[in-house]
């Protein structure tokens, strides 16, 4: 059989499931156009499989892709669907009269049962061609199959249940390994369970389902003609855990809870949905005498798995003894039923028919319907025909049934990936919480939907439910986008006056407490709520003015800091005197701006604290910005005032290191003008050096002499070099100062002179103590006593000064004999250098013939060359060679100009009156040859180039030129 889809005829165009009072374009409340522009496909589309079987088909089943049809009394064809071109055909060998009655097939799609009217069960595996007689069976003309689908295999089936025509049920087990001609049968064991009785006695188990709930328990629905019985429980400990006999044996002293219906059809059909992904069941639908009782399944319940039953009552014309219905399938939202001539679609949610699909006659009647559960297809068929129903996109009009029903979670879940239904719910759900007076609720769905604002806002307004207006105005505000800058501006200064005008209403009632503080609440969480702090960052002016028109002074302080706008909340504490709690806001956020801004307010009342605060910040501040609060606080003069300053600045100064002048400055007058002893002690520990210390020298000379501080003046003097005026100044408040001014100047002899001269003088007329002089002479050696004489007033008399002149006098006789002593040892080295040049002139030395140059170790005598006292002989050319790198640079130049002046001079002639005129020419005019040869022979052969200072001086020369190291470098490689 090919999956082709034949040429329909009109009779069986695709049908659809019509949906009463649905709208085709517009949705009110909505800012969504919902136009249909195309025709939307049918939910249940029918066709006609392109298959004439060759003899009548008598049963048909389908699992898992794979489909099983009986044909005649002896054939069974089996499809996979996924390779429908090759079919497969298996001929069930029998020879006598029985007919197939019915067939099932496990949701693998593995195992087949074909039940016959003889009372025989066989048995087809989906990968085998053997048709197996399961011989534990026979006898018992099977009705229904419980499959196992928690244990079942595509080898194995697991335990099973097996219901009859007799009213008994089995449970059974079947393996697909096929061995040889004793080889283990199919069925494993087959044994009886339960017996079922309905008015009085054994009736057939005309459905069987079983199932695991996701609790582990397990559960049996069973139905006869006219009950459903349920079997709950759980599976018994030991060997037989996997199997239902636990289950069953505890209905073994009571029957199980039973539905029963009067009416009989000879038969019923219990049909299951379960979704794709979930083990248990969701919905059943039971079709009997009286109709078809659907409902939910719950497995949490402990006494009944249905739920919301309901009963669908057959129209005229089709029930027992007229038109029977032959067959029922349950999908998500409907299910089916198949009568002779066409199939009902009824919608599970309304009850309401929604499809009527009749078939030809030429077809034949129709036999029966099953699903495949695992593609979600149904299939019918007749005599000579199969048809196949395909379900696409059934739940997509459910949301407006469950609409109509007022179950709107259920219609928000059906039409979520569709905005435009979506908005239609939750209008429709806000206006029945609206009606319903449940105002918060309704306001959350209105702020959900594209509905007008004006008008929503009006509705809360004319009812008076400012507290859900305010819940719809922050709920719009969360949703709006980060452009929509005035949308966001509006409704958080509005949602602000609520909140603020619901506070004032609640304040001044002692009976509304509680409301004002859980009012208090709501408004702080929508101040402080991060979703709206960029909104309410943006409309941070708005929202302080309201606040300050309610006179709202605390949340004013919460908002500011929430927003962190700290100067604000400074400045409200400042304003209302509260000092401390405006540090304590510096403080704890630690920003230098707000320290510099509020500084000049906060030190005028608490100096101590601020300046503790400012330490603690330590070098995060800049001094140089807080020195003007300091000179105004410390302007009034006071000795605390001052202190604080100073502590601060000292903190700057000897803590932080700081090296600005303008702190060093101000510290500078602070010490002048309120702590004058600290003065001297911060200058001397600045150091002498001028260009070390981090003041301004005349600008503390000024400082330091306006308020009369004579010792520091000297002390910035003797920095400046000032000595003079350092010895005028410190003679007016010291001598002993003085006399540590003069002694500074170590290097120039003639100032320090001077000076002392300056504190003799003063010492002998403006205190005339001749001891005192006298003292004054002997503390500085460069003072005689002939440079103070003319300091003394004319009555003094000699014998002040005897023992000074006596002195003066021996210090002259030393000095005497020390130069006569230093006569006479430059006489006797004069001497002694005399005397060795005469033996330097007699002294000579011997040059062999083998000797070589020291320099090229070449023969010696082969060109002019030197010879040292030290032994070492070089060429003249030779030794110029080596001696020229280290002379300076003058010498080089006049070693050069020498030998070009030797080279221009004409070589003498012995004897030739020629060389005679020469020479007087030379004597008369410039040097002469031998004049130039001696002083070359001064320049290069002053001393040995090897044992000299030349070879000293070349201690730290390289080996290699720099200008050569490459080329030294390269030649080595």
């Amino acid at each position: 059989m090919a999956s082709i889809l034949d040429e329909y005829e009109d009779s069986l165009s695709r049908s659809t499931i019509l949906q009463p009072g649905c709208p085709s374009v517009g949705i009110p409340h909505s800012g969504y156009v919902n136009a249909q522009l195309e025709k939307e496909v049918p939910i249940f589309t029918k066709q006609r499989i392109d298959f004439t079987p060759s003899e009548r088909i008598t049963s048909l089943v389908v699992s898992c892709n794979q489909l099983c049809m009986s044909l005649g009394k002896d054939t069974l064809l089996r499809i996979d669907l996924g390779k429908a071109s090759e079919p497969n055909h298996v001929e069930l060998g029998r020879k006598d009269d029985a007919k197939v009655h019915k067939m099932f097939l496990d949701h693998t799609g593995s195992h087949l049962l074909i039940a016959l009217s003889s009372t025989e069960v066989l048995y087809v595996n989906r990968n085998g061609q053997k048709v197996r007689p399961l011989a534990r069976w026979k006898g018992q003309l099977v009705e229904s199959v419980g499959w196992n689908k928690a244990l079942g295999t595509e080898s194995s089936t697991g335990p099973i249940l097996v219901g009859t025509a007799q009213g008994q049920i089995f449970e059974a087990e079947l393996s697909a390994s096929e061995g040889g001609l004793f080889g283990p049968a199919p069925d494993l064991y087959f044994r009886p369970l339960y017996m079922l009785n309905e008015e009085g006695g054994p009736a057939p188990v005309c459905s069987l389902e079983a199932e695991r709930g996701p609790d582990g328990r397990g559960f049996v629905i069973v139905t006869t003609r006219q009950r459903l019985f349920q079997f709950i429980g759980r599976a018994a400990e030991g060997a037989e855990a996997q199997g239902f006999s636990g289950l069953f044996a505890a209905y073994t002293d009571h029957p199980p809870p039973f539905r029963e219906f009067p009416s009989n059809l000879g038969y019923s059909e219990l049909a299951f949905y379960t979704p794709k992904l979930r083990s248990a069941p969701r919905a059943f639908a039971w079709m009997m005498g009286d109709g078809v009782l659907y409902g939910s399944l719950d497995c949490g319940r402990p006494d009944s798995l249905l739920s919301e039953e309901r009963v669908w009552e057959y129209p005229e014309g089709v029930g027992p003894g007229a038109s029977p219905p032959l067959a029922i399938v349950l999908t998500q939202f409907h299910f089916l039923l198949l009568l002779a001539d066409r199939v009902e679609a009824v919608c599970t949610l309304t009850g309401q028919v929604v499809l009527r699909d009749h078939f030809l006659e030429k077809f034949g009647p129709l036999k029966h319907m099953v699903k495949d559960s695992s593609t979600g297809q149904l299939w019918a068929y007749t005599d000579r025909a199969v048809f196949r129903y395909h379900v696409q996109r059934e739940a997509r009009d459910v949301w407006r049934t469950y609409l109509d029903m007022n179950r709107f979670d259920l219609a928000k879940e059906y039409c979520r990936e569709r905005p435009d239904c979506l908005d239609t719910v939750l209008a429709r759900e806000a206006d029945f919480c609206f009606r319903q007076r449940r105002y918060l609720e309704s306001a959350r769905c209105y702020a959900l939907t594209q509905s007008y604002f004006e008008e929503i806002a009006l509705k809360f307004l004319e009812a008076r439910q400012e507290e859900a207006l305010a819940e719809f105005l922050q709920r719009k505000l969360a949703s709006l986008k980060p452009t929509e800058r005035t949308q966001a501006t509006l409704l958080t200064t509005w949602l602000t006056e609520l909140y603020l005008s619901r506070l004032g209403a609640l304040q001044g009632d002692p009976d509304a407490l509680n409301l004002y503080r859980d009012a208090r609440e709501c408004f702080r969480n929508f101040l402080s709520s991060p979703r709206h702090k960029e909104w309410l960052f943006a409309s941070r002016s708005s929202i302080h003015e309201l606040l300050a028109s309610h006179g709202d002074s605390e949340h004013m302080v919460y908002f500011a800091v929430i927003m962190q706008d700290y100067e604000r909340v400074v400045a409200y504490h400042c304003q209302h005197e509260a000092y401390e709690e405006a540090l304590a806001v510096l403080a704890r956020h630690r920003d230098p701006q707000l320290f510099y801004k509020f500084s000049p307010i906060l030190i005028r009342h608490i100096p101590g604290q601020l300046v503790d605060a400012w330490i603690e910040m330590g070098s995060r501040l800049d001094a140089r910005q807080l020195i003007p609060a300091l000179v105004n606080y410390s302007q009034g003069g006071e000795a605390q005032q001052v202190s604080q300053a100073i502590r601060y600045m000292e903190f700057c100064v000897n803590v932080l290191g700081e090296t600005e002048q303008a702190i060093h400055n101000y510290l500078l007058s602070l010490y002048a003008r309120g702590q004058p002893a600290s003065l001297l002690a911060y200058l001397e520990q600045a150091g002498a050096s001028p260009h070390r210390v981090h003041y301004d020298l005349k600008y503390a000379l000024r400082l330091c002499a306006e308020h009369g501080h004579h010792r520091a003046c000297v002390h910035v003097y003797k920095v400046l070099e000032l000595y003079e005026e350092a010895v005028d100044l410190a003679l007016q408040v010291d001598v002993d100062l003085a006399k540590q001014c003069a002694d500074l100047p170590e290097e120039d002899e003639e100032l320090r002179k001077k000076l002392w001269l300056k504190i003799a003088r003063h010492v002998v007329q403006e205190e005339e103590d001749v001891q005192t002089a006298m003292a004054c002479l002997a503390s500085c050696p460069l003072l005689k006593i002939e440079d103070v004489l003319p300091f003394f007033p004319d009555f003094v008399t000699i014998d002040h000064f005897k023992e000074a002149i006596c002195s003066s006098l021996k210090a002259y006789n030393n000095h005497i004999q020390e130069l006569q002593r230093e006569m006479e040892e430059a006489t006797a080295s004069a001497q002694r250098i005399r005397r060795d040049l005469q033996e330097l002139r007699g002294r000579y030395g011997t040059v062999e013939p083998q000797d070589k140059c020291a320099t090229c170790d070449f023969p010696l005598l082969n060109r002019p060359f030197y010879l040292f006292l030290c032994g070492h002989m070089f060429h003249a050319d030779c030794l110029l060679q080596a001696v020229r790198p280290g002379l300076p640079a003058y010498k080089q130049a006049r070693l050069e100009e020498l030998q070009r002046k030797l080279g221009a001079a004409p070589p003498p002639t012995k004897g030739s009156a020629k060389a005679k005129e020469l020479e007087g020419g030379a004597a008369t005019g410039g040097p002469s040859r031998e004049q130039l040869k001696a002083d070359l022979d001064e320049l290069v052969a002053a001393e040995c180039v090897y044992c000299g200072e030349l070879m000293i001086r070349s201690i730290d020369r390289p080996f290699i030129d720099p200008q050569r190291y490459e080329e030294e470098h390269l030649s080595w490689q």
